[in-house]
């Protein structure tokens, strides 16, 4: 890379988590939040003004654009893709962006509410990142890095691929999605216009990381049916359905199958919503394991644990629906074994030392690898993500914008 680039990574970020993208688990539209089409447009109007001039932004939320081939031969389409939707699990509402110069190793106490303090105890990678420099939010809100940090990488290296014709490259398509956060990233994808043969998300964590493993995962949506009755008259008749999901509920597993009992390769069985009342309550999990066989399995539990509750409330009944959600992309990558291979060799043009990992989650990747593009994911140095602590470095987002452009030429060579 040119030596005097200035990278645009850190005013791109803290200009784009300014913009509210909060992504909508039980909305049914498309995308779930109309406001998340406030950055897309954005974005799609920065990449035209760089020079991608079929850049667009579509109905359904989604942007595309084409960085122009600098070399005549014919070589594979890469995409970079990337997510501008925010958790619905913290407030992405009026962000405050703060940069924090030369972290020194210090807590950081941020300024809208001074209890919640970032520290090296709690993030110990934020010892690795003394000296660089730091964004946070303010206190009040996530930060938006998960995944506006994969966002700013892309445009970056947009720019800097525009700015430097003399890179050698072949086509390179960009895609940012909405929704991913709930589950919905691609179900609007348009493969055929995308046109690419393997792509990267840019939605890491740590420096040096490439995940090209990821959960296999399922929702589950079980209805537990009681029998309703007016409360002052309901001897022998009331089955209180809210009761029946209590009792089966307690029976889940203490000290294991739980997120907050797992790591690594383990899997979890996980209830992230409930709600309803003494006639039918509702009740939603998420299923998730690196083995795809292994969820099966969960749910033949899971079910036979919710049967016995049920069986002690006489009246009671219950429905049990299992949806995919997406697989291990490994599945998919290992018979691609060039696209890690490519980004591994690309890690250490920019100096750093590539470590392959599992990841405890899913990316857009998990599901467009199985659409017919193999896709690994990148580090963005995007950490404590979905929680007021979330925080970035802006030296990791900086060395992710040069392994895109590295990856570019790798390919073309």
């Amino acid at each position: 890379m040119d030596s005097n680039y200035k990278h645009t990574v850190a005013e791109r970020l803290m200009r784009y988590v300014q913009i509210d993208t909060q992504s909508d688990p039980y909305s049914t539209a498309q995308p779930s939040t109309e406001k998340q089409k406030n950055l897309t447009k954005l974005l799609a109007d920065e990449l035209k003004a760089i020079g991608i001039t079929d850049a667009e932004a579509d109905e359904y939320g989604y942007v595309y654009g084409t960085i122009p081939a600098t070399i005549d031969k014919d070589v594979p389409v890469i995409c970079y893709c990337a997510h501008v939707d925010t958790s619905p699990d913290c407030s992405g509402e009026n962000v405050k962006p703060i940069l924090h110069k030369n972290y020194d190793g210090n807590d950081i106490v941020l300024p809208d509410d001074n209890n919640v303090v970032i520290t090296t105890q709690r993030h110990p990678y934020l010892k690795q990142r003394i000296g660089d420099d730091i964004i946070t939010a303010s206190g009040l809100t996530l930060l938006g890095a998960d995944d506006k940090a994969g966002v700013a990488v892309i445009m970056d290296a947009a720019q800097y691929l525009m700015e430097h014709p003399e890179v050698k490259h072949g086509k390179i398509r960009i895609l940012f999605t909405p929704d991913e956060e709930v589950g919905r990233g691609v179900d609007k994808v348009d493969m055929k216009k995308l046109g690419a043969d393997f792509g990267y998300t840019l939605d890491g964590g740590e420096r040096g990381h490439l995940e090209g493993e990821s959960f296999s995962a399922d929702g589950v949506s079980i209805t537990i049916h009681g029998i309703s009755a007016h409360p002052g008259y309901a001897k022998n008749k009331l089955v209180n359905a809210t009761k029946v999901a209590a009792a089966f509920l307690d029976t889940l597993p203490k000290n294991e199958w739980s997120p907050e009992t797992t790591s690594d390769k383990e899997g979890f069985v996980h209830p992230v919503h409930i709600e309803g009342g003494a006639e039918k309550t509702r009740i939603d999990f998420i299923i998730r394991n690196h083995d795809t066989a292994k969820l099966a399995e969960y749910e033949k539990q899971l079910e036979e644990m919710l049967k016995a509750a049920v069986a002690q409330y006489p009246g009671a009944k219950y429905d049990f629906v299992v949806k995919e959600q997406y697989r291990n992309m490994r599945e998919i990558l290992d018979q691609h074994p060039k696209v890690m291979e490519y980004a591994e060799i690309a890690y250490k043009r920019a100096g750093m030392t590539p470590e392959r990992i599992s990841i405890r989650g899913g990316t857009d990747g998990s599901r467009l690898s199985f659409m017919g593009l193999p896709c690994p994911n990148i580090f963005t140095g995007e950490m404590g993500i979905h929680s007021k602590q979330e925080y970035v470095s802006v030296q990791d987002m900086e060395k992710a914008c040069q392994v895109c452009i590295h990856i570019a030429e790798i390919v073309a060579e």
